[in-house]
């Protein structure tokens, strides 16, 4: 049955009156109480005790709609991201869950509706836009003794909502005043290229954690969810200077960077090279060490035949010497002991007609013949002079 149901007050159904039905009877009664009041127009007992009857009926009706107001006027609901805080004469009484609820009414208990799933945010360094900045807030001083200037934003929510009303006079001024705390001793211990570049989430993490030791010691019922650097940068006086040390600082890293490509590519090679070497070396050291103790081997075995015939030996010994010398020429010019003609032997011709067909052969043997009494005049002034000199001996 719904609240503006004329049945709703009835007395079979158990519950309060109707709140229409009342204000229509109460109007009622009070224009017939003013009308009875005109139209008696005396001071007679009977009319003055009518209307103190009327307006005794009056006065205790209006007594009981302003009761059940009252007591309506208790009636509260909670929504399911939201608490209620009871608070009776003005003390903490309970925490209420979502859905309906009733507490005494004013002016003995109030309640506060607090939401607990809202994102509220605080800034520091700026107020609305990155422009506006708040140097007092923003400037902060590092480790290596820069000035940097940060602006950031602080987003917390409620996890205590007695907490955040009842130990808070200015919440949004604590948490920013507890954000700038937090945030001058993360950085004071930072170098500055480091806030700048490669540390900043590690700043916003620590801040983070930091900031949310000193709202629990201050029992604020706050939650902080996350730190957003909005922008951190060097002073804008010195912002030029900056960016030329900056640009320096990075055309040093690419010719380390270069350097080191450089030394990457030739120390592996000249190591590879000495390498090389080294074992070229070992390997030469290794051949000469065989040779000589071939060399060795060979001539202990040609000593010992020596020692058995001696002309054999060295007899074998001249032709093998020999051998290895005209083996390694390919013209030889042979002097006549009992003449005065030198004997030409063109042995690469030889060699050429060896080594041709057995058809070709005869061909090429008359060819060679016939082409060896042919010399150059060289050669002929040469062998004259042999025959002149032996002629004269």
């Amino acid at each position: 049955m719904g609240l503006n149901d004329p049945q709703w007050g009835n007395k079979n159904s158990g519950g309060p009156p109707d709140l229409d039905a009342l204000v229509r009877k109460l109007n009622a009664k009070l224009q017939a109480l003013l009308d009875g009041r005109r139209g008696s127009g005396g001071n007679t007992p009977s009319a003055g005790g009518g209307f103190s009857m009327k307006f005794g009926g009056g006065l205790g009706l209006l007594v009981i709609i302003g009761l059940v107001v009252w007591v309506f006027s208790g009636f509260y609901i909670v929504d399911a991201s939201q608490r209620g805080l009871v608070l009776r004469f003005g003390k903490f009484v309970e925490s209420t869950e979502s859905g309906p609820r009733w507490h005494l009414p004013y002016p003995f208990e109030s309640v506060e509706i607090v939401n607990l799933s809202q994102v509220r945010t605080v800034e520091v360094g700026y107020r609305e836009n990155e422009r506006n900045k708040q140097l007092d807030e923003s400037l902060m001083l590092t480790d290596d003794e820069n000035i940097v200037d940060i602006q950031f934003a602080v987003q917390y929510f409620l996890k205590d909502p007695a907490d955040y009303l009842f130990n808070n006079r200015n919440t949004d001024e604590n948490v920013r005043q507890a954000a700038e705390t937090a945030i001058r001793e993360v950085v004071g211990k930072s170098k500055m290229d480091f806030v700048l570049y490669e540390g900043r989430a590690q700043v916003a993490a620590a801040t983070t954690k930091l900031i949310q030791d000193i709202l629990d010691r201050y029992k604020s019922g706050i939650l902080v969810s996350q730190v957003s650097l909005k922008n951190a940068q060097p002073p804008e006086q010195v912002q030029a200077a900056f960016n030329d040390a900056v640009n320096a600082g990075q055309d040093r890293e690419r010719q380390k960077n270069e350097g080191q490509a450089y030394a990457n590519d030739v120390v592996p090679r000249a190591k590879g090279a000495a390498a090389r070497l080294l074992q070229e070396a070992d390997g030469y050291k290794q051949a000469m060490i065989a040779n000589a103790e071939g060399d060795a081997s060979r001539f202990k075995q040609i000593l010992v035949e020596y020692e058995k015939a001696p002309a054999v030996t060295r007899e074998r010994m001249y032709i093998d010497m020999m051998q290895q010398v005209m083996s390694s020429t390919s013209k030889v010019m042979v002097d006549q002991k009992n003449g005065n003609n030198l004997l030409y032997l063109p042995l690469d011709k030889l060699m050429q007609v060896t080594a041709a067909p057995a058809s070709a052969a005869p061909v090429e043997v008359t060819k060679a013949a016939d082409s060896q009494p042919v010399l150059d005049p060289a050669a002929q002034r040469t062998r004259e002079t042999l025959g002149r000199d032996r002629g004269g001996r």
